[in-house]
């Protein structure tokens, strides 16, 4: 593949990770984004004289033999419409988006005839280590030997290859994603609504506490459009959403009103069909995905010497209720699980399978009131999401995502470097 040459449009966080990690490994990079980023990103490449930054799509896609479209999810159309048809004749082009109906909708609409499509999503942000993180790639309308020749560019970056269709892609990353943004976005709002930044504080202490704090930390220190895209464009997603926003208000229901009997059952009914069925037994056993302790480390406040105050764990238990309800048994999809998803299901399994906990945060549920106002706030939130969604609103989840983000941003830095060891540590841990 000598004078092979790979096309990069947009580069935000992920292109300019993909520009980093196929330059150093030999590749030639053409990349663009937007006009006025133009002087901005070619001082950012200006000591690696393998990327070479460019005006505009137009002249990457007239020079580039595979093109990478790294753009947001709701604008995929708009830009392949623009750029498409001038991409050289005979190459190949995929997409980076979280969701693929809309992008591969967009490249068969405004994409030559003679131009293979073989499309990319990496399951991991910009700053997690890609080494044996799920690439899912899609041969959508290609030869063998292009898809031979993405595969060969982005064996440099050490993932998992995972071999999906676009349907595929869609409904798993709504199984492994959606629900969780959902329960982490949630978090993010509750606390907000309530002025609290819950390190500061002596309730959220613990392990499973360290997890919400930091991955909610984590994810509103991204870009909206990151999970906008992926719950607003993808179909799949809406269901699980409008579930989880149903399956919380339901359980705080039963808790307001005391209905212990209901609020067990349902619970437990959950929990045999999430974690107690033939699926996740003949796939799991009993290896837990976290081993004992590995989270108690990862505290932002200085409250070692603080025990872990009981919790109805609402989030939790809504996200294995919403589970339940749809059928998904999350174990099935671990092979294009992202890291964000892997630790919070880990969570989830630790509290529903180690003896007493559960009956712990049930009996919470029904008889302390000590969260019951951050589990208020929380229940609002869910439904602002979920209707959110179902109405299709780009602009109002900017907003909703943009006054959160700006609450807790000075603690950004701390939660993103804090984040990331936890990530590598209980993969280090689960490998084990």
């Amino acid at each position: 593949m000598e004078g092979f040459v790979v096309g990069l449009i947009g580069m935000g966080d992920m292109g300019k990770m993909y520009a980093r990690r196929l330059s150093k490994a030999g590749w030639s990079i053409m990349a663009c984004d937007t006009e006025e980023k133009y002087g901005a990103l070619q001082e950012e490449f200006a000591g690696n004289n393998k990327v070479q930054i460019l005006r505009n799509g137009h002249l990457v896609s007239r020079a580039s033999d595979y093109i990478i479209y790294s753009v947001e999810a709701a604008a995929i159309g708009r830009v392949v419409a623009q750029y498409g048809p001038s991409t050289k004749q005979n190459a190949i082009v995929g997409g980076q988006t979280s969701c693929k109906d809309p992008e591969i909708k967009a490249f068969e609409e405004h994409l030559p005839s003679d131009v293979d499509i073989v499309s990319c999503h990496s399951l991991h942000g910009p700053n997690v280590d890609s080494r044996d993180q799920p690439l899912v790639l899609i041969k959508h309308r290609a030869s063998d030997e292009s898809f031979t020749k993405v595969e060969t560019v982005l064996r440099c970056l050490n993932s998992k290859h995972v071999y999906l269709t676009a349907a595929e892609h869609d409904r798993i990353t709504a199984d492994t994603q959606a629900v969780t943004h959902a329960a982490f976005l949630s978090m993010g709002k509750a606390w907000h609504a309530n002025r609290q930044f819950p390190w500061e504080g002596s309730r959220y202490v613990g392990g499973i506490e360290n997890v919400k704090i930091n991955l909610m930390l984590r994810i509103y220190s991204q870009k909206w459009h990151v999970y906008a895209g992926l719950a607003i464009l993808n179909p799949e997603a809406h269901r699980q959403i409008n579930q989880f926003a149903r399956s919380t208000t339901e359980l705080y229901y039963l808790m307001l009103e005391g209905r212990a009997d209901e609020l067990r059952a349902r619970v437990y009914g959950a929990k045999e069909k999430v974690f107690g069925g033939a699926g996740a037994a003949a796939k799991w056993g009993d290896r837990p995905l976290l081993r004992g302790g590995v989270l108690d480390q990862f505290s932002l406040g200085r409250r070692a010497d603080d025990a872990p105050q009981p919790n109805n764990h609402l989030s939790l238990l809504a996200m294995v209720d919403c589970w339940s309800a749809l059928g998904i048994v999350p174990y099935d999809h671990m092979i294009c699980s992202t890291p964000l998803f892997r630790l919070w299901l880990g969570v989830a399994e630790h509290l529903f399978r180690t003896p007493g906990l559960l009956d712990e945060c049930l009996r919470v549920g029904i008889g302390d009131n000590t969260f019951r106002r951050d589990d208020l706030q929380f229940t609002i939130a869910a439904c602002g999401w979920a209707e959110c969604v179902s109405l299709r609103q780009f602009e109002t989840w900017r907003q909703r995502f943009a006054v959160t983000q700006e609450f807790f941003e000075p603690r950004f830095a701390g939660a993103i470097e804090m984040g990331n060891n936890m990530i590598k540590a209980v993969l280090e841990s689960s490998e084990d």
